[in-house]
């Protein structure tokens, strides 16, 4: 599925600095994407249909259904009249696994956190990123923000979705994806990381979204140590990111930053602190 796919012209009326016109404005799609494991439906997302097998991988991956990406036999995207059905085949030990954590489901899941009962599963333990060795400077996060604006096609035609990048420490911006939803264009970007071949240990991940605790959940079991945002997080998700031992930056803007969590991951290079 190419990048256009994930928007369309509309018609629309203009009003700009005292000026009515007419004319077209590119929008994003949002559709119905739903996962289907061992044929049985186990969420429905609406989301841009573009990276659905890294969407399917990373969701996966971010919802516990797997830890590794071997543990998946193949991912087959089906077009229907109203969406997608991605559907997910796993080898039989996560098959098992999951067929069994769905008798212990109360009800049905949908959008966010999908297959959650309980709040204590909302606020469920995450991985300790805290021994993870990665420093980035001031430079390198501002760098990375703004490498992440430049490769955001869709949001460059729309500007209506939001971007996730991969910021390795190494190599630079290695992968973006985008969706309209900010949970969406993470899990993709997660299984992009995955099917590369890197590891979320050795980068950090930007988003141009805020940081919700989910945000902060997914990024730790990618295995980032570090999550940057160009908006402001929320209490929860700096409080998990404490615990995770993840370095949490926000409101990343040009060159001005917040840092909540972990700053010793982060060089000032050499600027003046008070």
């Amino acid at each position: 599925m190419s990048v256009s796919s994930a928007y369309q012209a509309v018609k629309r009326i203009s009003l700009r600095d005292g000026v009515v016109s007419n004319g077209e404005r590119n929008v994003p799609q949002e559709i119905p994407v739903a996962f289907s494991y061992g044929g049985s439906t186990h969420a429905v997302m609406m989301a841009s249909p573009v990276d659905l097998e890294d969407f399917a991988v990373g969701f996966s991956l971010t919802e516990g259904i797997i830890t590794d990406p071997s543990q998946i036999e193949a991912v087959e995207i089906v077009e229907t009249e109203q969406g997608f059905v991605v559907q997910v085949s796993l080898f039989d030990e996560q098959a098992d696994a999951l067929r069994s954590r769905r008798r212990h489901m109360a009800g049905p899941v949908g959008c966010g956190l999908c297959g959650i009962e309980s709040i204590e599963q909302a606020v469920r333990p995450i991985p300790d990123v805290s021994g993870t060795e990665l420093i980035l400077g001031v430079s390198d996060l501002v760098a990375a923000m703004d490498a992440l604006h430049r490769e955001q096609p869709i949001f460059r035609q729309t500007r209506g979705v939001h971007g996730a990048g991969f910021y390795h420490g190494a190599k630079g911006l290695v992968a973006v994806r985008e969706d309209v939803g900010r949970h969406n264009a993470l899990d993709k970007l997660a299984g992009a990381v995955l099917r590369s071949g890197h590891s979320g240990g050795q980068g950090a991940v930007i988003v141009t979204s805020r940081i919700s605790v989910e945000m902060v959940q997914k990024a730790a079991i990618l295995g980032s140590p570090m999550l940057a945002a160009v908006s402001a997080p929320t209490l929860l998700a700096i409080e998990t990111a404490e615990r995770a031992g993840m370095t949490l930056v926000a409101l990343v803007r040009g060159n001005d930053m917040e840092i909540f969590t972990r700053p010793d991951r982060v060089t000032f290079d050499g600027l003046h602190q008070k």
